[in-house]
Order: C-alpha cells, then structure tokens, then sequence
C-alpha cells in the first residue's frame, strides 16, 4: 500500500465528519464514510501484543507494525486494490497521533470542530426528536433530564469527553502540523472554500463537488444506537441558524471550550471563526 494515499478524519462528534466523508466520497479516486472499526481494532492488536500478554515477548516492534498494518490493508482491501486515497473516520486517531506518525509518515488528519454548546444541543435535539427510542448513548439514570444527559456525554470516556480530550492532546503535540481543524459552521457556510482549502491541504486536484446532492445515511447502525439520524446528512450543505434547545447555564458552560481558537500556541492548521471575526471575513482572508 502506498502510505501517501491515506488520510484521517477525526475531531468532535456532530462537527461534520460525516458531512465531510460524504462529500469527499462523491470524488472516485476517494474512500470515506463514517467511523470504521479499523482503529478499535488496532487497539486490540496493541492490547493483545502488550507487556501484559506473556507471548508479546516473541513480538518484536517490526512486527507489531506489521500486524498492524495488516489490520488496516485488509480492511480497505477492495479500495487499496483500486488505487483510492482512503479518508478512514474515527475520533481516537487525535489520541494516536504518534502511532499514525509511524504507520503511515504522509498521512494528513482533518478534524471537524464545532462549538461543544452546539454539540449538546445536536445530540440533545436528536434525543428528543426520537421520543419512542431509548438512546445507547446513556447508560441506566443517565438519561433522565437534558442536565444528566449532557454530564455523561462530557465525561472524559464518553462520546463528547473523549473526543475533546483527545482533540486537545493532538492540537498541543509535536505532530500537530499534521492537522487541519475545519469548524462547522464555515463547512456549511462556504463548502465550497472550504474543500478547496482541504485539496490544498492534501496536495490533491480539486474535484468539483456536487453540494446541493449529498448523500450519506446508515440508519441500521443508528437504529441499533437507538439513536436513529445519528449519521443522516441532509442533501443540501447549508448553514442553519436557529434558538439552542439548552438552559442558559448549560449553554454558557459548554459554550467557552473553544481551545482551538488560541492559534498561536499550536502547529496545527485551523480554519474557524475567531470570535471577533465574521465567518465572511475568515474566508475572504483565508483564500487570499
């Protein structure tokens, strides 16, 4: 496999990367879609080839790079086999990123960002659309009020929790020139501008992408979450302005974890909003 062909999708949760895998899919010469198992995976091939294990003393680093490496050629098989670069989605590889440096030296990551207020309010809104499902998202009691919901969502080992502390970890690392944050909210201003920065980003010929008919949707993986539209993406990229379902107070205490913004204390490659700055603006002066 040639590694330049591999790139990562990873970032927060309802931020756009399926949005995002959708849209780089509709290009043949490219692979994505939402989060695949291939990084659990891997996990399990490092767990099982640990210290801990007794046989691990027979394995050596080569060849743990090499299982691991197996895990990912087999799973994207068909699409290495047809010369497709691969976008493979998942939120840990922010929490890897020294291991990604090793498996695959060329790869870029793009991690979709969203205000983590906004973020509530998604799932939170997704939650209540479906009022005859009880979301897996919430373990027993955690899903009882929207105050409940969003503290067990923000824990460092759940769904929104982890996601932001592995995001964090990365954008601070020595690998973070790797990374292109790309906000929400621009991607669904301007898609256009915004794909263009991410071919740019990843040394690749535009493709004219079609923003008025996208399509992406895996309602048996969402049903089985009890969580159905988790992954739907509307078939028109637009940005929708509307009220916050949260209380006040929730809102303003997710609402400030913006870390992201502060540009000038990492080596990552952002492209967001600043607080003084007007999304128009932003993009005006990032094409220039």
């Amino acid at each position: 496999m040639n590694n330049s062909n591999v790139h990562l999708i990873s970032g927060l949760p309802r931020s756009g990367s399926t949005l995002l895998a959708a849209l780089l899919k509709q290009n043949p010469q490219f692979h994505g879609g939402m989060t695949s198992p291939v990084g659990n995976l891997m996990n399990r091939m490092l767990e099982s080839t640990s210290e801990e294990q007794e046989g691990s003393v027979f394995i050596t680093p080569e060849q743990k790079r090499e299982l691991l490496l197996a895990v990912f050629n087999t799973y994207y098989k068909n699409q290495i086999a047809q010369g497709q670069t691969i976008f493979d989605t998942n939120r840990l590889w922010c929490s890897k990123l020294p291991l990604v440096t090793e498996l695959f030296p060329d790869a870029k990551i793009i991690c979709c960002v969203r205000n983590i207020a906004w973020i509530m309010d998604s799932i939170e809104r997704l939650v209540r659309k479906n009022v005859f499902d009880v979301s897996k998202m919430f373990n027993r009691g955690e899903g009882s009020t929207v105050f409940s919901r969003t503290d067990a969502l923000s824990q460092g080992n759940r769904m929104v929790g982890f996601a932001y502390n592995a995001l964090k970890e990365a954008f601070y690392s020595e690998q973070a020139d790797r990374l292109l944050l790309i906000d929400y909210d621009l991607l669904t201003c301007d898609p256009e501008q915004v794909m263009r920065l991410i071919y740019r980003f990843i040394q690749q010929p535009y493709y004219s992408h079609d923003f008025n008919n996208v399509e992406y949707a895996e309602p048996e993986f969402d049903k089985r979450l009890g969580t159905p539209g988790l992954h739907t993406v509307k078939r028109k990229v637009e940005y929708t302005l509307r009220q916050t379902v949260l209380p006040p107070d929730l809102f303003e205490r997710f609402g400030n974890l913006t870390f992201w913004q502060d540009v000038n204390r990492s080596l990552a490659h952002v492209v967001c909003v600043q607080p003084e700055v007007s999304k128009k603006q932003m993009l005006s002066s990032l094409s220039s």
